[in-house]
């Protein structure tokens, strides 16, 4: 039963007023008998209007509820079928989207493939070139070397040099770089130790061959001058007497003809003019043996040959004489520059180049 027929039959049917007690009814007046209804049945009537609106208020609020709650069933479906066609939408696409990436990654693969088979290709004929580039210039290195100790000139081994440089440069290959810097420095070391060749040994020797004869030895028959084999004039003044000036004549004459010394050496003072001779010609051949060691670069048979003449400049021959002294110089010099003028060598080069052919 609803509040508004409950509030209808209560209007219908007014409730009757209780009984009031015998005391009230003896002494209640007829007027405030018939006023007591009137009251109660007006405060039912307002009480039953205040249920009435507070009923429509609660009706109304109810309806709106439920048209809210309609709404918001409606817009909950309708998102529900929109979220169900999205989501159809994207399992197609996922679906879509994952045939085309297993066939990217298929054509990505076959690109790999093809990019390490062609990797692979161009570095094996690039290894290939570098190959027949390092062979090429280790036969060309090589052949120059050994020209350059035969005839020691280093001339045509710079040459070889300088052309495996450019041709490394054109090749680009970070890979020979090592060998271009060894070949680099090789080539600077050769350049520095080029200066003492052996053209001016040569002359030196030859010079010194031409003044083997005019070399005086220790026991020569004593001159005018200075040195070991020499003899001083006594001054003789001007304003002296002319028997004081006599005997200073006769006293140099004597002095002229007898010689007195010490004789450190006697197998070099008691030389016979044939010995000197052969002691000349022997002296000649140790230097033409001293040239030709160092044309044929043997730089050890050349310094011995060399120590030999030396040894006999300072046994058999005067060393206060000013040619003894000059060809004793050219031999010193000679033999530092002998000294000097090591082989060439290219152990930077060589070993690049073992480094290189290896592909390391």
């Amino acid at each position: 039963m609803s509040d508004a027929s409950v509030l209808n039959e209560t209007l219908q049917e007014p409730a009757a007023p209780a009984p009031l007690p015998a005391t009230l009814q003896a002494t209640t007046p007829p007027a405030a008998a018939a006023a007591v209804p009137r009251i109660v049945l007006g405060l039912v009537g307002a009480i039953a209007l205040v249920a009435l609106v507070v009923a429509l208020a609660l009706w109304q609020k109810v309806s709106g509820m439920q048209e809210q709650l309609a709404r918001q069933s409606a817009d909950a479906l309708a998102q529900s079928m929109e979220a169900r066609t999205l989501a159809r939408q994207a399992q197609e696409v996922v679906r879509d989207t994952a045939g085309r990436l297993a066939l990217t990654e298929t054509r990505v693969a076959e690109v790999a493939l093809q990019r390490s088979q062609l990797e692979e290709l161009m570095q094996s004929l690039s290894r290939s070139r570098d190959e027949n580039l390092v062979v090429d210039i280790e036969s060309a290195v090589r052949l120059a070397l050994q020209q350059a100790q035969v005839t020691g000139n280093v001339q045509p081994l710079l040459a070889a040099l300088k052309a495996g440089d450019l041709r490394i440069g054109r090749a680009a290959q970070p890979r020979l770089a090592p060998l271009q810097r060894a070949m680099q420095r090789d080539a600077d070391r050769l350049r520095t130790s080029a200066s003492a060749d052996s053209g001016e040994a040569l002359q030196k020797l030859d010079e010194l061959m031409r003044s083997v004869d005019d070399l005086p030895p220790l026991n020569a028959v004593a001159v005018r001058g200075a040195g070991l084999n020499s003899w001083q004039a006594e001054p003789i003044p001007a304003d002296a007497p002319w028997w004081q000036r006599f005997l200073l004549l006769v006293r140099n004459e004597a002095r002229s003809l007898l010689r007195v010394g010490r004789i450190e050496r006697p197998e070099a003072v008691l030389l016979s003019p044939d010995q000197t001779f052969f002691l000349r010609e022997n002296l000649k051949l140790q230097v033409l043996n001293a040239r030709l060691a160092l044309l044929s670069r043997e730089m050890d048979t050349a310094r011995n040959e060399l120590a030999t003449v030396a040894a006999s400049l300072n046994r058999y021959f005067d060393p206060a004489s000013r040619r003894v002294q000059a060809a004793a110089t050219l031999v010193q010099q000679l033999q530092a520059q002998v000294r000097a003028s090591d082989p060439p060598r290219l152990d930077e080069t060589l070993t690049a180049l073992a480094t290189a052919a290896a592909g390391r």
